[in-house]
């Protein structure tokens, strides 16, 4: 009697169900969201609108590093990254770390820690420590390709600016509104290039206010040093009617909710006149040297610097700021030299995120957004001259400084 057997065909079936059931399980279905290989996690991330995307594995821990480009609020996009992971880029028996950059430079990094008795269970965004430590492996991490890569890639970003005073006894408030978009591009590792025009929408500050002119025109290179230590010099036409060189750094302490920050600018004063541009032959030095503490239960930041303004003259100035998901609420006070009310002032100032909270690159073609966010400050002692700075980019706020702190994270991923 013939033996009753399988037809080639029907051998190839099976053959090929069962690999698709074997990948199945080591990828997806694993209760650890463990893969054999980061690349899908790479592949998942790219999708989500992450870019300079990279990975790298050794012997004791699997390493990303990405950017956040898609989502607004910081916090948001770096939970919707771990739990990418979690998902699907977990190794099996090593440890996890997340390296999250900005124009390419390393800012902080989120660690997990592997134990042989976890599952998807009982592993959570909680498990993972924030922290401006980068591990071992960023040194090989850093040379590698970067996927969907930012370089190149242009933004236009729309710049709201709202601005009133009350120095008049004719009218209470003189207003001044603002759109002013900015080409932001960045051009390598570390720089980005901003170009600005001021559209002047309603204007009570003065004939110099009511023309459509250059805002900030900057080359800003950003470098992360070791022990902890972030600088950024810029060079070119910032705010306030100022021009030259500014140069800021941050260090982080080994306790990370203490850090100590300066900065030193080297300006002369100029300004655009029916587009040709004005300036005077004195330039001057100002900066600031100071620390901070973070209180973490409360997201709040307390800030002492003693300062050199823009008339020359020397003041302290204590900041303390809460910060939120959508806004950052602050109050300042100062004493400085020279100034009415025995020198002293203070007020109150807040910066809020503004809509879109998600938006993604179409290839290279310019994507078109408003700022991260807007805000104003109150000058409580109505000082004009003393105690004045400038900002050397249109991105800096107090919001968007906080936007990398490890506890301020953290807290997002735990609350979000």
């Amino acid at each position: 009697m013939k033996r009753k057997g399988f037809g080639s065909n029907e051998t190839n079936r099976i053959r090929k169900h069962a690999i698709k059931i074997f990948l199945f399980h080591i990828c997806f279905l694993s209760m650890k969201g463990y893969c054999q290989n980061g690349e899908i996690t790479v592949s998942a991330l790219a999708k989500m609108g992450f870019e300079n995307i990279s990975w790298h594995e050794d012997d004791t821990e699997r390493s990303f590093a990405i950017e956040n480009s898609s989502y607004r609020l910081s916090g948001v996009g770096i939970a919707r990254a771990i739990d990418q992971i979690q998902q699907t880029g977990l190794p099996q028996n090593k440890n996890c770390r997340l390296i999250i950059l900005d124009n390419n430079i390393p800012q902080l990094s989120l660690y997990y820690q592997s134990s042989l008795n976890d599952s998807t269970s009982i592993v959570r965004r909680e498990d993972w420590v924030a922290t401006y430590e980068l591990g071992s492996n960023w040194d090989k991490i850093k040379n590698l390709k970067r996927g969907n890569s930012s370089l190149y890639k242009f933004d236009i970003v729309v710049y709201p600016e709202f601005s009133y005073q009350n120095y008049k006894l004719s009218r209470v408030y003189d207003i001044l509104l603002n759109l002013s978009p900015a080409v932001e591009v960045s051009l390598w590792r570390g720089m980005k290039f901003t170009g600005q025009i001021v559209l002047p929408i309603v204007n009570d500050y003065g004939l110099r206010y009511e023309q459509v002119r250059p805002g900030f025109l900057t080359l800003s290179q950003s470098f992360r040093l070791p022990l902890r230590t972030l600088l950024t010099s810029s060079v070119g036409f910032f705010n306030s009617f100022r021009w030259g060189i500014d140069v800021r750094a941050k260090h982080f302490l080994q306790d990370e909710r203490f850090s100590l920050e300066g900065r030193l600018g080297y300006t002369g004063r100029g300004y655009f006149e029916n587009w040709a541009y004005y300036h005077g032959n004195k330039w001057l030095l100002t900066g600031n040297l100071g620390g901070n503490f973070y209180w973490a239960k409360y997201n709040t930041q307390f800030g002492l610097k003693g300062e050199r303004y823009l008339e020359g003259e020397y003041g302290v100035r204590f900041d303390m700021t809460r910060h939120f998901r959508y806004a950052s609420v602050g109050f300042y006070a100062m004493k400085v030299e020279h100034a009415g009310n025995n020198g002293l002032n203070g007020g109150f100032r807040f910066q809020i995120a503004l809509p879109p909270y998600k938006y993604k690159r179409k290839g290279y073609i310019p994507r078109i957004v408003t700022s991260k966010n807007m805000g104003i400050s109150y000058n409580a002692g109505n000082e004009r001259t003393y105690g004045k700075g400038y900002k050397s980019q249109a991105s800096d706020n107090m919001m968007q400084d906080n936007s990398f702190n490890p506890y301020f994270i953290k807290s997002e991923l735990l609350n979000y």
